[in-house]
């Protein structure tokens, strides 16, 4: 029987996000190791029982951070275009079908996907097209 394709995607997820923490962890382990070379070369000697201490400690409290940002990695977006589909608004003015919106008390260009709206409606965000935003009535 053939594996399912969904049942991999997963797997993938967690390897593709362990990757992604591995190379952050990189400069971590770049600064300890130059700060232990400073310190050797400075003279100044640490028991390796300390350093294997403080790098166990260090190493989890690393890894515990950035396991929490993992989930990060799989946010919606909130910014630019994406970010603005499905924000609500008010008609600043009529849209016959275009006018102006406000949107989280910014201005924007706005132009209406059905009929015509009045000054004060609600409306909800639907898509761009460049620096204009598509709307319609906001479903209540």
């Amino acid at each position: 029987m053939m594996p399912d394709r969904d049942s991999k995607r997963p797997v993938k997820r967690t390897i593709a996000d362990w990757i992604k923490v591995l190379i952050l962890l990189l400069d971590e382990a770049a600064a300890v190791l130059l700060v232990i070379l400073i310190l050797h070369f400075m003279g100044i000697e640490i028991p390796l029982t300390v350093k294997i201490t403080i790098g166990l400690i260090a190493g989890v409290f690393i890894i515990v951070i950035h396991i929490a940002v993992i989930p990060s990695f799989h946010r919606k977006q909130v910014t630019g275009r994406e970010g603005m589909i499905g924000q609500q608004a008010k008609a600043v003015g009529p849209l016959t079908p275009s006018g102006t919106i406000i949107v989280d008390g910014e201005r924007w260009k706005a132009k209406s996907v059905d009929n015509n709206i009045e000054t004060g409606d609600d409306v909800e965000v639907v898509g761009t097209e460049g620096l204009t935003l598509k709307v319609r009535h906001l479903q209540r």
